[in-house]
């Protein structure tokens, strides 16, 4: 009993420390203009990889896996921008949570059909830059999407309470100081 009493004060101690720093900064705000710019350069690269055939997009790379891996690239890309344009946190918290439920669907569905090659990973880039990226093999590919799969579901969990207890701290009338 006193267990589930100290974790339901430590999610209202949380919640009322996030509803007190709920506006963006400037700062991170430009963070996530930078994460835009950074989501479309890897979205390019890997338009690259299709575009050339480098045979990193294996012949069962179909239609829905073609959506559901530009489709979560561009959502990540989507929510940080609109993230930085609202410019609060709660409120991001219900893109977080929808962002991490579509990408824990495309994640398992393409470790399903795993539609890639990552011996061809590095082939777009420069030849004095593909050691940045030779190393990662299938097998280390798919170690991380199992490890996407366990942990999306559980950020879209956490935001989804977090959204809920700093929504109702943020509706409460302001304390007088």
């Amino acid at each position: 009993m006193s267990e589930t009493k100290s974790a339901e004060n430590w999610f209202a101690r949380r919640a009322e420390a996030e509803a007190k720093k709920d506006i963006i900064p400037y700062s991170e705000r430009v963070g996530n203009i930078v994460g835009v710019v950074i989501g479309l350069l890897v979205v390019v690269y890997f338009v690259a990889h299709q575009t050339r055939s480098t045979g990193f997009f294996t012949s069962e790379f179909g239609t829905l896996e073609t959506f559901l891996f530009y489709g979560s690239l561009m959502y990540g890309i989507v929510s940080a921008a609109l993230k930085g344009l609202v410019g609060r946190k709660n409120l991001g918290r219900l893109f977080d949570v929808s962002e991490a439920v579509f990408v824990a669907v495309a994640i398992a569905w393409l470790f399903v059909v795993f539609p890639f090659d990552f011996a061809y990973l590095a082939d777009v880039l420069p030849s004095f830059l593909r050691f940045l990226l030779q190393w990662i093999s299938n097998d280390i590919a798919r170690v991380l999407m199992v490890l996407g799969i366990i942990v999306t579901p559980i950020m879209a969990i956490y935001n989804t309470i977090f959204y809920v207890l700093v929504r109702r701290e943020l509706s409460k009338p302001p304390k007088p100081a």
